[in-house]
């Protein structure tokens, strides 16, 4: 899936089903670094979306405040 279309939904979703993955050892060592990468670009993405997110909370809050 493209960053484009990306949600948080979405990435949170691939995450647990690559660790689930993992966990089963339902990929190939040439795999497994290439899930592990992906879950590194999905993580940065969440943390990134949830930095906008609490700034736009707290511009509404501080507007409501004034």
């Amino acid at each position: 899936m493209s960053k484009k279309g990306l949600t948080y939904e979405n990435a949170m979703a691939e995450i647990e089903m690559i660790v689930e993955g993992i966990e089963n050892n339902q990929f190939s060592i040439d795999e497994l670094s290439e899930k592990v990468k992906r879950i590194s670009e999905l993580v940065l993405f969440c943390k990134e979306k949830l930095r906008q997110t609490e700034e736009q909370v707290n511009k509404i809050i501080n507007e409501i405040k004034e």
